[in-house]
């Protein structure tokens, strides 16, 4: 190819090989319509083997590498001072050089530990916005979650490279009023329910400095660090040359601490873990944890879930599967906007988040649109969704419901697990619904728990 520039493709190829697969089950739609009500119309509740493509979560849904599996089998299962535990404390402290690294069972674990020590009635817990299950833990304290996102981040049409952000006047005007009613700060890497939206590195610094004006630990809720990181590389000027291992040092040297669902970007199945540099937070914590997880050296994993996320977190800062990563769940999102679906944009980094409010302007949102259009894809052609809206975030702490800030259905794609075809596929069912958008119809609830009500609410359809 002598004399010939460089040649550029535009096809996204994964940077691995299929060592192994399993088989879908391919169901009809009497079959599928039979299924969801069956569930109560909640997709939770759908059984997996009467799913075709499974974008509910990407939350340990994904493929384990073959370095994975092999490190599995390296697992000590030691019940004190595992080998394990060090390999794996050693694995984050080279990404997160936290003094404490507590493992737990999942992310919402660590939640439940730290705000059992640092919330409680009149407490105020400021984020940009929190995630189900942060909410549900800081309410269950009896403190109260306020959500700080700027306003791009809740204007689903708005262009903004960095829609996670939190709004720095607004925390600091809450910092100003109620100080002494904030025990920490957190901030959602990428912010989940603003669409996998990421923050900047400027933003976080710039947070980083009203805590430290008020005297306040910055907490992260990193599940996402490594694709919030890759959106630095490739938005944030003077970072495209940067290594994303360093990028993600340096937004951790910003922080007090953290909490992880280390089913995310860590690539386990199972797993998180809580990290924080404070002597006396720490061994409250952890005396949390062993009442209610486990030895502080395995936290409620076995010897090897520890070794496979340490490997994992080696995997996840590669340049090549990141690129990967967003430039194929960017591949779903652009092919609905240029059919005319209406989509969350720009395109977060872990899922495509579909605009239900604006699909479905004929369903008010207390009538759940958002559930609405999951069934639909689920009935029209096996696709699991989440809603993430009203049913998720419209019941408040005195059991009144209102509108949520947004009616959206997530199509999570998770990690190194549906090729092209299968996303070719969802693309569509997609289409298809959106052509018969006007025929849906809402939904009420029969029966719901408490809190988290989106996991095991039974619904009926209106009409």
């Amino acid at each position: 190819m002598r004399g010939m520039d460089a040649p550029i493709f535009n096809t996204i190829i994964e940077p691995f090989r299929i060592h192994s697969v399993e088989p879908l089950r391919m169901t009809t739609p009497e079959q599928r319509k039979t299924a969801i009500a069956t569930a109560g119309y909640n997709l939770f509740k759908v059984n997996a083997q009467d799913v075709l493509i499974d974008l509910l979560t990407d939350s340990g849904t994904g493929a384990m590498s073959r370095d994975q599996w092999a490190a599995i089998q390296h697992g000590d299962e030691s019940y004190a001072g595992s080998p394990s535990f060090f390999i794996f404390r050693d694995a984050v402290r080279e990404l997160f050089p936290f003094d404490h690294v507590l493992p737990t069972h999942q992310g919402r674990a660590a939640e439940k530990i730290i705000f059992s020590v640092l919330g409680g009635a009149g407490k105020v817990i400021p984020n940009n916005t929190h995630f189900d299950t942060t909410r549900a833990n800081v309410e269950a304290s009896g403190a109260t979650a306020v959500d700080l996102v700027i306003a791009e981040g809740r204007d689903p049409q708005a262009v903004h490279p960095f829609k996670g952000n939190m709004d720095i006047e607004a925390l600091e005007s809450l910092l100003r009023e109620r100080a002494d009613d904030v025990p920490v700060v957190f901030i959602t890497i990428t912010n989940n329910s603003g669409g996998g939206q990421p923050v900047s590195l400027a933003n976080l610094h710039a947070v980083r400095d009203v805590c430290d004006k008020y005297g306040k630990m910055l907490f992260l809720d990193a599940c996402r660090f490594a694709e919030n990181a890759w959106f630095i590389h490739e938005r944030e000027a003077g970072h495209g040359d940067r290594d994303v291992a360093d990028i993600v040092r340096e937004i951790a040297s910003l922080a007090d601490g953290m909490t992880m669902s280390a089913k995310k970007d860590p690539m386990g199945n199972i797993g998180g873990w809580l990290a924080m540099n404070d002597d006396d937070l720490a061994r409250d914590c952890r005396n949390v944890l062993i009442l209610t997880e486990g030895f502080p050296t395995y936290g409620g994993l076995a010897g090897r879930d520890l070794e496979a996320l340490a490997q994992g977190l080696k995997e996840v800062v590669s340049h090549d599967y990141l690129r990967y990563r967003i430039r194929s769940t960017g591949y779903l999102g652009d092919a609905l906007v240029k059919a005319g679906v209406p989509v969350l944009t720009p395109i977060g980094g872990h899922a495509v988040y579909l605009d239900a409010r604006a699909l479905l302007p004929h369903i008010p949102p207390l009538e759940y649109p958002g559930e609405a259009l999951a069934v639909a894809l689920y009935e029209a052609g096996g696709v699991r969704s989440v809603e993430i809206g009203t049913v998720m975030f419209g019941r408040q702490p005195d059991g009144s419901e209102v509108p949520a800030a947004l009616d959206l259905v997530r199509l999570a794609i998770p990690r190194r697990t549906y090729t092209q075809s299968h996303i070719d596929y969802v693309i569509e069912v997609c289409q298809h619904v959106a052509r018969h958008a006007a025929d849906l119809r809402g939904y009420r609830i029969v029966d719901e728990p408490p809190a988290l009500r989106h996991f095991t609410a039974t619904f009926e359809p209106l009409g």
